[in-house]
């Protein structure tokens, strides 16, 4: 059996859903910032399977900027969280409260 250009949509689709009840139901910040890279890699997954399926390369370009950005969105982010987490102790969405010191 073949695998066609709906099992990779599937795919993706299980693994955004993945990724967005991560982000609305964990409160750690590391598992959050996890899930929007999952988010990320199902959009990419996506990207590339319509871009096989037309036989462009937009597709493939738009995911080599969407790696771009994801690395340099997980760095920035961890290393917010590693300067909120030395002031707070905690990695708690709930207890951050970074506008109040």
């Amino acid at each position: 059996m073949p695998v066609s250009m709906s099992h990779y949509l599937a795919v993706s689709a299980v693994i955004f859903v993945i990724g967005v009840a991560g982000v609305l139901l964990r409160r750690n910040v590391l598992i959050i910032l996890m899930s929007i890279e999952l988010m990320l890699n199902a959009a990419n997954l996506a990207f590339v399977t319509f871009s096989r399926a037309t036989g462009a390369v937009g597709g493939h370009i738009v995911v080599l900027f969407v790696m771009t950005i994801a690395a340099a969105e997980l760095a920035v982010g961890l290393a917010i969280v590693l300067v909120v987490f030395r002031d707070r102790e905690t990695t708690n969405v709930d207890k951050m409260n970074v506008m109040k010191w």
